[in-house]
């Protein structure tokens, strides 16, 4: 099963760099060839001024949001719709009777209007409030793991040759295929709970002019600063949290965020988005996640652009191949989560995410850190394979690929322990 989930991966990934070297699109992978640049400091206003304290630091945060929304991923609406919820099934003895499972339909209705996006939800047996992870899941809910009773997604899916998916709907034979990212035990084990979503629910991942998925609900008439799909992403997690401040067997005050690759981009842009989410977690995320994309290595503006047109607003391609001109960098969106823990990860083989360009973030974004909580970010230089970096930022570098692992899970594990318990 995991094999297969690297397999997608790497064929997606392929497809999306054969289209750019037709283009004549060259990546770069080599240190040498990254070109100078002078990243945009977090704490000066855009007048020039310095901040010197953490209510000037709000004003500037206020700034840097703006910039990002208007330049990199769009404007999403205020929420001024009705959030309904149904028990779709109960297992109060999943894995093994380790847990309960639930699985919630969660309607997002807007005048005459409805989303839907089904929540699988795990909690350990506990009497009181647990804390809890949130992330999308890639391929609907019944891959996150084998057990039998959760529900195959009737949303839209990838097609999927090696799966047999042709027709964009999902199989039974994808259950459980990738249980491995997701580590349900563990988590359960540790005490916390953990609340997925298929991403395609709230918004299906293909370039449909801004209609389908949540869009639908404000209508469709975008200009350059509308939202694309992260920014919707994002704004969907926000309506999963309004529901989870509402569960009783979750402590809504210490729900941790997380997302992998396109969807690490996602938990990123949603911690910066709302803060009611208690601490971030980026795994893979890359070029508009935690990379600086004016170091051009790897996935760049303007492959991602080209790419994925529909992830973000219109603004961001004035970018592409003009990195430089870029007025806000992805450090920038680190400090947006301070004071508030951030957890960065990377992999050794994942040069595409550019896992330098991901810890340089880390750094850049640690004065914020400093002036808020009196803890910067404690390196300065890439840490060992395998040797997390912890303080109110967190990173680590491990052997591997592109994926989410056990070894990943456990750092998480153990960064929401130190910040949140």
């Amino acid at each position: 099963m995991k094999n297969k989930s690297l397999l997608i991966f790497i064929l997606l990934l392929s497809a999306s760099l054969s289209s750019l070297y037709a283009q004549g699109f060259v990546v770069n992978y080599d240190e040498s060839k990254v070109p100078e640049y002078t990243l945009p400091d977090p704490l000066i206003f855009n007048n020039g001024t310095k901040v010197r304290n953490k209510k000037q630091w709000e004003k500037r945060r206020s700034e840097i949001l703006k910039i990002f929304e208007n330049e990199v991923y769009g404007v999403a609406p205020e929420w001024d719709g009705e959030i309904i919820s149904s028990e779709l099934s109960s297992d109060i003895n999943a894995l093994n009777g380790g847990a309960v499972r639930k699985e919630i339909k969660i309607t997002l209705k807007r005048e005459d209007k409805e989303q839907d996006m089904i929540m699988l939800l795990y909690l350990p047996k506990s009497s009181g409030p647990v804390p809890l992870f949130l992330g999308y899941n890639f391929g609907g809910n019944h891959t996150v793991t084998s057990e039998p009773g959760i529900a195959v997604t009737n949303s839209w899916v990838r097609n999927n040759k090696e799966a047999n998916i042709l027709d964009n709907k999902a199989k039974e034979s994808e259950r459980g295929r990738d249980a491995s990212s997701w580590q349900v035990k563990e988590i359960i084990s540790r005490g916390y709970g953990l609340a997925t979503i298929y991403y395609g629910d709230v918004d299906p991942d293909f370039d449909d002019g801004f209609k389908n998925g949540v869009h639908g609900l404000y209508g469709s008439d975008p200009d350059n600063t509308s939202w694309g799909s992260i920014a919707a992403w994002a704004w969907g997690l926000s309506r999963a949290m309004d529901y989870l401040e509402k569960i009783p067997a979750v402590d809504s005050k210490k729900v941790v965020v997380m997302g992998h690759s396109r969807l690490g981009k996602t938990a990123l842009w949603a911690g910066a988005t709302d803060k009611r989410f208690a601490a971030v977690i980026s795994n893979n995320s890359g070029c508009g996640g935690a990379a600086l994309s004016k170091r051009v290595f790897g996935e760049t503006v303007g492959s991602i652009n080209r790419s994925f047109p529909h992830w973000f607003c219109e603004n961001f391609n004035k970018y592409n191949e003009r990195e430089d001109l870029l007025p806000v960098d992805q450090h920038q969106l680190l400090a947006l989560i301070a004071p508030r823990p951030v957890y960065v990860a990377s992999a050794e083989e994942d040069q595409w995410a550019d896992p330098k360009g991901e810890f340089l973030s880390c750094v850049a974004a640690s004065p914020v850190y400093k002036l808020l909580t009196g803890k910067g970010f404690p390196a300065i230089q890439m840490p060992a394979v395998n040797s997390p970096v912890v303080s109110k930022i967190g990173y680590h570098i491990r052997t591997g690929v592109h994926d989410v692992t056990l070894y990943d899970w456990q750092q998480y594990l153990n960064f929401a322990n130190l910040h949140l318990r």
